[in-house]
């Protein structure tokens, strides 16, 4: 499926930041050390393990909770949704938002009005249970659901393109927009970094197919989580 969707989308160019392609790879990050590597090198430090959603529900991931900033009266939907409006919405009593412009690049939509948009956990819930996360704490999983501490971990898309893509992985689901392809795999493997979460061999093969391609270019990002 990923390659046929890679076939004729043309160069895609959305490296996040750019370095040089001869860059080593990294070595493992100390406890909140950054790291900026390819996309090549980062998907290589994710390790491969077969999932298991045995348990899983939403309900273990508690979100949205009070945010980065209980005393603004935001939760973190709302948090996000302010600091990546395009142009800033009102906001009134119990921090309800009206009106703003945002752009989704999942789909490449700009919407007006806060009513049309998810904020899409990149790595989705279900897919984190499977690849690790059923073995933290509560409080771990509820920090990973709210996570503003790494700009790739959420995303403001629209309820539509959210919906399509549901819990899938890249090896079933990519952005519908061919620009968004290579910033959607390099957020992905910096989440999977970040979390220190694992892949199947069908994610892995489809997220090879973006490193040792069109993405070759596309930079990695990730800081793990604390």
């Amino acid at each position: 499926m990923i390659k046929n969707l890679l076939r004729g989308s043309g160069a895609l160019s959305l490296a996040l930041v750019p370095v040089l392609a001869s860059a080593p790879a990294p070595a493992a990050p100390g406890p909140g050390a950054a790291v900026v590597t390819t996309l090549a090198d980062a998907v290589g430090l994710v390790k491969v393990v077969e999932e298991n959603r045995t348990g899983y529900a939403p309900s273990h991931f508690r979100h949205w909770n009070a945010g980065d900033l209980p005393s603004d009266g935001c939760d973190t939907r709302n948090e996000v949704l302010l600091a990546e409006a395009v142009k800033a919405p009102a906001v009134t009593a119990g921090c309800k938002l009206t009106g703003g412009t945002w752009r989704s690049y999942y789909d490449g939509q700009e919407v007006t009005g806060p009513d049309a948009l998810d904020l899409a956990h990149t790595v989705p819930l279900a897919e984190a249970w499977d690849s690790g996360a059923s073995a933290w704490s509560a409080a771990r999983r509820e920090a990973y659901a709210n996570d503003q501490g790494a700009q790739a971990s959420l995303a403001v898309v629209t309820v539509r393109v959210n919906q399509r893509r549901a819990d899938q992985d890249p090896a079933e689901w990519i952005p519908p927009v061919p620009e968004a392809h290579c910033r959607y795999a390099g957020e992905w493997v910096s989440t999977k970094l970040r979390w220190q979460l694992t892949a199947d061999n069908t994610e892995m093969e489809a997220l090879k197919v973006f490193a040792e391609g069109p993405c070759e270019d596309t930079v990695v990002q990730y800081a793990p989580a604390p």
